[in-house]
């Protein structure tokens, strides 16, 4: 498959919008409409691999298992910003972790179900990168065979692939401004200058519109979400 459509396909192409009523109010009710989003095959966030249901073509890809091959072989659904970073901002947590938060506080309910925030990855991955933050490390590429994805386990950091670094900085932005979550000055220097230096490409925009759409509005830091072009649901 040519370059261009590989990067086409990338967590947009391949989503079909659900006519929906209102956005998940559940983690839950996120995967469910996320797996409807995504429903036939499409492309992986952190590797670019292909996927179909919950299954991964590690050799669409290149990806070799570090150390988990079951994990390594089925999509989870991954927070961009952590649900720790998200819910540690918050006195549900100090209650009784995410469990509790869940069920008790609404912003984090909304924050942990926003689909903006929702990419499918390769378990193993989603795994390894934890709660670290993104950022850069001096570690070279080859931890998952040639998926460009880097996890720093002794700096805590993870590095992501070129490709996605901007919509991961302008996911970062948004929930910082949607949700009231505090960034460091060094984090949030870190996603403006990636937000600059790899802008928006027509495969974001499609998927911000799309997401949008269920959701019932766009991420303000990719742009054209055009809430007339949305299927209608059931009133």
């Amino acid at each position: 498959m040519p370059l261009r459509t590989l990067l086409s396909l990338l967590v947009c192409s391949a989503l079909s919008t659900p006519a929906l009523a209102a956005a998940p109010r559940t983690f839950a009710e996120a995967k469910k409409i996320g797996w409807q989003l995504y429903a036939r095959q499409s492309v992986e966030f952190y590797c670019g691999c292909r996927f179909q249901g919950n299954r991964v073509d590690l050799k669409s890809c290149g990806y070799v298992p570090r150390k988990n091959p079951q994990r390594a072989a089925r999509i989870e659904w991954e927070h961009i910003v952590p649900a720790w970073l998200i819910g540690h901002q918050r006195q549900c947590w100090q209650r009784g972790g995410r469990q509790y938060c869940s069920r008790h506080d609404a912003v984090y309910q909304r924050a942990e179900a926003d689909l903006h925030n929702l990419v499918p990855g390769i378990g193993e991955i989603n795994g390894d990168r934890g709660n670290f933050p993104y950022g850069w490390v001096s570690t070279p590429p080859g931890q998952y065979g040639a998926c460009p994805m880097v996890v720093d386990f002794k700096a805590k950091v993870a590095m992501p692939r070129k490709r996605v670094r901007g919509m991961i900085a302008r996911t970062y932005l948004y929930m910082s401004q949607r949700y009231q979550l505090r960034l460091s000055r060094q984090d949030r220097r870190l996603y403006e200058a990636w937000h600059r230096a790899y802008p928006v490409e027509a495969w974001e925009r499609q998927r911000n519109q799309q997401v949008g759409c269920v959701m019932g509005w766009g991420n303000p830091f990719v742009g054209g979400f055009d809430p007339g072009a949305c299927p209608r649901g059931k009133s």
